[in-house]
């Protein structure tokens, strides 16, 4: 496995793989977003699920229940202390069968203690990012909407797996938005 630069990820987006799609990285004022030497720095969209206990409910994959958080779109999302938080990349991203993505979280958020949860993006698969946001803090932690928050890095196996995520048509395939856990 590889590790896909720069010149591939911008070649691979502008047909099609990251929509949409920024070249600059850096930018006055704002958490740095788009194509890096090695990575894609995404940015998350402005709608946020907040974790919150106002019902008492146990969080359960298997029996999620969408009373267990309030949704909110805003440019500045505030995490409780020890909270968590869903929200989704602006960009859609689909994945060439040969390529697995794991995602970073960025080390701006990382050093206020603000942890991003990203599972791999799998060959095949196409969708916008559900990203996952862990408040370690004991105190309120604030995420902000149409900026970077997670670095996509491009692996390149040594050759197409039997089984993409597309072909065996994955529950979370064509995502949109924030979405939720399934079985």
């Amino acid at each position: 496995m590889s590790v896909l630069s720069d010149k591939w990820i911008k070649k691979m987006a502008l047909n099609g793989m990251i929509a949409p799609f920024e070249e600059k990285q850096i930018r006055e004022g704002k958490i740095s977003y788009g194509l890096s030497s090695f990575g894609y720095d995404a940015r998350v969209s402005n709608e946020f699920k907040i974790f919150t206990n106002v019902n008492s409910e146990i969080v359960d994959p298997k029996n999620f229940k969408p009373s267990n958080f309030v949704t909110k779109k805003v440019s500045e999302c505030i995490i409780p202390p020890n909270s968590f938080v869903l929200a989704s990349t602006i960009e859609y991203f689909k994945i060439p069968k040969d390529i697995l993505v794991i995602c970073l979280g960025k080390s701006t958020y990382a050093r206020c203690g603000i942890i991003v949860n990203v599972t791999p993006l799998e060959p095949g698969w196409e969708g916008h990012v559900t990203l996952e946001f862990s408040n370690t803090t004991p105190l309120p932690a604030k995420i902000y909407a149409n900026e970077g928050v997670a670095q996509f890095i491009f692996l390149k196996g040594n050759e197409k797996p039997e089984v993409s995520y597309s072909d065996r048509k994955g529950k979370y395939m064509g995502q949109v938005g924030v979405t939720l856990p399934k079985i």
